[in-house]
């Protein structure tokens, strides 16, 4: 190590030689303690996590304003029919009330189930409570809930397992409809 002249070389050698006093005066050596930066993410790591905010806070708007429209629709039909609270006939205790915080509320009972499910849950619910069925393509589905077309058909498959929605037909483009299924009694 001291057998080097080169220039460039004197600073470690200098180091080196701080050190190896340092090991014999006090038995061991240890770097000087400098304030660990705290790493930035990269920006493209940065823009990504803000489209994904962006994106869900506009599904989110999307679900809220398709229960306001659900809840809407429901009150037209009430009136439309004459049904007051309290002058409703008694129904089937297993008929589902068509609702989609009813919808959710029994789903979430019944199911322990993933964030990628709930996403396709909460997107099609309002929905079904509103129209009582639905026939979106997989691809439609997984560009309003972010996920890929495989995993929204396998969370469809799993509500369909858990029986939450049934098939029954296919739309005139060839896309399943899907229809809440009443819970067990």
């Amino acid at each position: 190590m001291n057998g080097c002249t080169k220039p460039a070389c004197l600073p470690f050698k200098q180091w080196v030689s701080r050190v190896i006093a340092t090991v014999q005066r006090e038995g061991s050596y240890a770097l000087e303690v400098s304030e660990v930066s705290r790493p930035t993410p990269p920006s493209e790591l940065m823009d990504a996590i803000v489209r994904l905010e962006m994106r869900t806070e506009r599904f989110h708007t999307e679900v809220l304003d398709s229960l306001h429209r659900s809840e809407q629709a429901w009150s037209q039909i009430l009136d439309a029919l004459g049904c007051r609270p309290g002058a409703e006939p008694e129904a089937d205790k297993r008929e589902l009330r068509h609702k989609t915080e009813d919808l959710f509320a029994q789903w979430k009972a019944r199911l322990s189930i993933t964030e990628d499910v709930w996403a396709v849950a909460v997107y099609i619910l309002p929905t079904l409570a509103e129209a009582g069925r639905i026939g979106y393509s997989l691809e439609t589905l997984a560009d309003k809930t972010g996920l890929t077309r495989q995993r929204v058909h396998d969370c469809l498959r799993f509500l369909q397992k858990h029986r939450c929605i049934c098939q029954n037909g296919l739309t005139d483009s060839g896309n399943p409809i899907y229809v809440a299924e009443l819970p067990p009694a």
